[in-house]
């Protein structure tokens, strides 16, 4: 396969990542980082950092509003629920695990 075609099925495969994303907003951040190591805002991250890498400028809201199709605050006042204690414990450890620091 060529360097092209490879990028355009990596390109097809994350749009169509965050259409699914996009379609299950009952899946909860905390719980795609418990289970997964990784969320919305984590894909968020690297897209900026990605946009950063190639000399693009764009700021936190600009994309997070990319992944998740609308404004975060818009979106988290929506979707988001509360999460229990042990959910939350468990998030504290998934963070760590994967991110390196303790959550914010």
């Amino acid at each position: 396969m060529d360097e092209q075609t490879r990028i355009e099925l990596e390109a097809a495969a994350f749009r169509s990542l965050l259409e699914h994303l996009g379609k299950r907003t009952d899946v909860q951040n905390i719980d795609m980082m418990n289970l997964t190591g990784f969320c919305r805002n984590c894909l968020s991250r690297w897209y900026q950092e990605a946009a950063e890498a190639r000399g693009i400028a764009m700021d936190k809201d600009s994309a997070r509003e990319a992944i998740y199709g609308m404004p975060y605050a818009e979106w988290r006042d929506t979707y988001q629920l509360e999460a229990d204690a042990s959910t939350k414990a468990a998030f504290e450890k998934a963070f760590a695990e994967n991110v390196g620091t303790k959550a914010e």
